[in-house]
């Protein structure tokens, strides 16, 4: 794609990114098929060659209007075109670019700048959205069933990790909303983890991985709150007797951004060569446990001998667009969930988002919740017992949608081998 950029950009490691993007994108429409919003509203400028010519466009110095920032909202940043893209076109990262710039030069409402500074500040305050939870709780009796059916009791505190202290040690990100709406997810992975040989540890200064802030185009407090969780994570990288040999995300939402630190920040003379550490260390979940299939089989080949599970047996697996998209990381979890015994059944469109996007789900409702409904409806086709996926906020979204329990796959796993190590 020929390119002409402004003289106020061209030179700029943003317009020299961006013009690099562009060039590279050679117009063939293989995205339109996996885009989820041009499947859902037909509409060019609302799949990524549409929008890649608006942000074209914009870097050439056109007209931005309010149109062109309404369909760069709709984008979810699923990233399924860069799956599908021949070319190797980093959709994403120009997505940043331009709707950081449009940002930049067209003012929103009152009440959409209002919604989104609530939604930066509220959301990734554990302390808050802790509070809020509990009171959730406590009404929980009260709440119409779509809601009940999100709030999960406050897990058991009988049973933790062994305590022993391992050879091998791993930091782990706690993120901002799953300690108040998923607290177990982490607990059952410190479990496994125990069982394995691995010892988790965690930062408590580290918090959002600033993803929430920076998709909503408050890019620079998303920088921010990367560069808290570095200083937070350093002393446990370069601690001379056991530093960790891994930071393990659980939400892969927050995955795929901290491994894209070292990008994010590669500007930043400070934290640059930190990020890029930081970005090479990290690892989903799904990662580590592939890496330790040699410990976990003979685990599980115990459960062929134990007594009957008493959990279903029949799941549907989502997988998050930052996992499959995002982190390309398709394909790791479903051997594992085999391996403990579970059957998978078939799912419709398995590339297709879900509708949860971050917040997403807030600020584009209508087009989110026919995703949901979609997506709900691909997961069911073989009336599963249980759902489960990788990412908090599909979780939660999908929970919202169906009666069907859904929960992240490594509590399953957790599961599995409590019965049987017990």
């Amino acid at each position: 794609m020929q390119t002409h950029l402004t003289d106020l950009i061209k030179d700029t490691p943003e317009g020299k990114e961006a013009d690099a993007i562009l060039r590279s994108c050679v117009h063939c429409g293989f995205c339109l098929a996996t885009c989820p919003t041009y499947q859902l509203l037909g509409n060019e400028l609302d799949s990524p060659r549409g929008r890649i010519y608006l942000i074209k466009q914009l870097l050439e110095g056109q007209a931005v209007t309010e149109k062109t920032q309404l369909h760069l909202d709709r984008c979810l940043t699923c990233r399924a075109c860069e799956t599908t893209c021949p070319s190797g076109v980093q959709y994403g990262h120009l997505l940043d670019i331009g709707r950081g710039m449009v940002e930049q030069q067209i003012p929103r409402t009152a009440y959409a700048t209002f919604k989104r500074y609530t939604l930066r500040k509220l959301l990734p305050n554990r302390a808050l959205s802790s509070f809020f939870m509990g009171a959730a709780r406590l009404g929980r009796p009260f709440l119409p069933d779509h809601l009940k059916r999100t709030i999960q009791p406050k897990p058991s505190t009988s049973s933790t990790p062994s305590g022993r202290i391992h050879s091998r040690s791993m930091l782990i990100l706690d993120g901002c909303l799953q300690p108040a709406l998923t607290p177990n997810t982490n607990h059952a992975t410190a479990r496994v983890l125990d069982r394995l040989g691995i010892s988790v540890v965690t930062a408590e200064q580290a918090g959002c991985c600033g993803a929430l802030a920076y998709h909503l185009n408050a890019q620079e407090e998303g920088l921010n709150a990367m560069r808290r969780n570095i200083d937070a994570w350093w002393p446990f990288i370069t601690r001379s007797e056991n530093p960790v040999e891994a930071i393990i995300v659980t939400a892969s939402g927050c995955g795929v951004t901290v491994k894209d630190y070292g990008h994010l920040l590669q500007r930043d003379l400070d934290y640059a060569e930190k990020a890029a550490k930081i970005a090479s260390l990290t690892r989903d979940i799904s990662e580590v446990i592939a890496a330790e299939t040699a410990n976990l089989i003979p685990l599980l080949e115990k459960s062929k001998t134990s007594s009957p599970s008493s959990s279903p047996r029949n799941l549907a697996f989502h997988a998050p667009c930052t996992l499959q998209h995002g982190m390309k990381l398709k394909g790791k979890i479903e051997p594992v969930l085999q391996a403990a015994g579970f059957n998978l059944t078939q799912v419709a469109d398995p590339h297709l988002c879900c509708g949860s996007a971050g917040t997403y789900s807030i600020l584009q409702p209508e087009l989110s919740r026919q995703l949901r409904d979609n997506k709900i409806t691909a997961l069911t086709m073989e009336n599963p017992e249980l759902v489960v996926t990788a990412n908090i906020g599909c979780q939660m979204h999908l929970q919202g949608g169906t009666s069907l329990p859904v929960r992240h796959w490594i509590e399953l796993l957790d599961e599995t081998l409590t019965e049987v190590t017990t």
